[in-house]
């Protein structure tokens, strides 16, 4: 029963028309309002069950959209491996992807990965993550809710700026990628599903690297190869970290070739954009990532998706983007 319908059982009506030979006295008045006292409870406790069920499955549909499923597998040929839960991972950490004949000691200094992965089991997929920091900070760190999920994760270090200039960090980017893609595999890694993601200028490397072919050529890589890309807020244009680097305002838009969007291609790998709030994100970064997809879908490519996370600013978009980043490895699985 509804709001309105109870509504209009407990809103006071005037009696009925009727002769002074039924209702006579007051005794009989009392009775009649005990009546309805009682009916009206009766109605009452009819209803609450009904209203308390509707809450109650509305909760849980809510409680299981906001949780993510464990993946039962995303290792093996087929995507089936045993259950992460029954997996042991291991970290091995700070990893030179750059060769020890590096002249430059900052690039020798910055250039390092770390690779977690599980410790035996059939070949998983792999996220290549790179942090946020707007290019200027930021240090490689496994993504707390990437462990444990059945895939192997390089977290990444690059070059900042202002030590750095561009394009050192993009340069970086690349090299750590085709690290990947040479090495992956003696850690239990599957070279036919390597997806790159990141946050903020993070998700600006991921997205540069892939969409620009020039930066994983020279390491004799192709970036059709990559299972995904999968940028957390990243900026289409080119980086204000660059902009500043030339002087500019970081509110001073500019697309040039450094810029992601410049590069859109109908053949490029399966994408997923992820963007905060676009009342709450950073410059504009919901706009950039909408023209970004809509640039993708005119020039044809077959699996572009923008995603909007309202209520989350820029920094708290992440947490929620994980489970999503997920599904995805697992949807491109199939």
């Amino acid at each position: 029963m509804n709001l309105q319908i109870l509504s209009r059982f407990a809103r006071p009506t005037r009696p009925a028309r009727c002769s002074r030979t039924r209702f006579a006295g007051p005794k009989a008045w009392a009775a009649l309002i005990v009546l309805g006292c009682v009916g009206l409870a009766a109605m009452a406790q009819t209803a609450a069950p009904t209203l308390s069920r509707t809450a109650d499955q509305t909760a849980e549909s809510a409680a299981a959209r906001a949780t993510p499923a464990r993946p039962a597998g995303l290792g093996g040929a087929q995507g089936a491996a045993s259950s992460p839960a029954r997996v042991a991972y291991q970290i091995e950490s700070g990893l030179p992807y750059r060769p020890d004949s590096e002249p430059d000691v900052y690039a020798r200094e910055r250039c390092k990965l770390d690779v977690y992965h599980p410790v035996a089991g059939p070949s998983v997929p792999t996220v290549v993550w790179f942090h946020g920091g707007g290019l200027t900070g930021g240090n490689r760190s496994t993504p707390s809710a990437l462990k444990g999920q059945g895939i192997a994760v390089v977290a990444v270090d690059y070059r900042l700026s202002p030590k750095a200039k561009a394009p050192a960090y993009i340069e970086d980017a690349a090299a750590a990628v085709a690290w990947t893609f040479k090495n992956i595999a003696r850690y239990g890694g599957d070279t036919n599903r390597i997806f790159l993601s990141g946050h903020s200028a993070g998700g600006y490397l991921a997205s540069l690297v892939t969409l620009d072919r020039r930066w994983l050529a020279v390491h004799g890589v192709d970036p059709d190869r990559l299972a995904g890309l999968v940028p957390f807020s990243g900026q289409s244009i080119s980086h204000f970290a660059i902009r500043e680097e030339r002087g500019l305002a970081r509110t001073r838009p500019l697309i040039d070739d450094l810029a992601p969007v410049y590069h859109v291609r109908k053949d490029a790998p399966p994408i997923l954009l992820i963007s905060g709030d676009r009342n709450r994100e950073l410059l504009g970064r919901y706009e950039e990532s909408a023209y970004f997809w809509r640039m993708l879908k005119e020039v044809g490519h077959p699996s572009v998706e923008l995603l909007e996370l309202q209520g989350y600013d820029h920094g708290q978009m992440a947490d929620p983007a994980f489970p999503i980043l997920l599904r995805f490895i697992r949807q491109q699985g199939k």
